[in-house]
């Protein structure tokens, strides 16, 4: 059921090395190599594995029957579905933040809730889109590479 494009699933560990995804501007727009995230910035989720992005779209969830999530593209390029809205609390998303993520286009939270699939991917929770923002939309980074801006050489006052 559902659109057929590749399932987007959660798992407990938080060193899954299938687990990660690379943070990009929206289609038309630029997000420089460390520079911060601001709270409200459309970005895109690329699976740095496949080269998918995290992308959803008005089909039904299979476990749940909210909106399906999905990994969609290549290399990075997919379509205007896959831009999201970062949600927090303060001027920029920094490291401990737990922040939502809300899809332009559709107006979903990303989610997870207990759903789990079984063959053949036994074990693994489903991720999908939910109409209102509750507790199962805060999403936190557990680890990952974060780069530091540059310090501006302008005001770099040593010799």
């Amino acid at each position: 059921t559902g659109s057929g494009q590749q399932s987007v699933t959660g798992v407990e560990a938080s060193d899954d090395a299938n687990s990660y995804w690379r943070i990009r501007g929206k289609i038309d727009g630029s997000c420089q190599r460390g520079t911060p995230v601001k709270c409200g910035q459309a970005i895109r989720l690329t699976h740095v594995n496949t080269g998918k992005n995290l992308h959803t779209h008005h089909f039904p969830s299979p476990l749940s029957n909210n909106q399906e999530v999905s990994a969609f593209g290549d290399d990075g390029e997919g379509d205007d579905l896959d831009i999201w809205i970062v949600q927090c609390s303060g001027t920029y998303w920094e490291r401990e933040d737990a922040v939502r993520f809300k899809h332009v286009g559709t107006e979903v939270f990303l989610s997870i809730t207990g759903e789990q699939y079984g063959h053949p991917i036994r074990g693994q929770r489903e991720v999908h889109g939910m109409p209102t923002a509750n507790h199962h939309n805060y999403w936190k980074a557990m680890e990952g590479v974060f780069i530091k801006p540059s310090v501006d050489p302008a005001k770099h006052d040593e010799l």
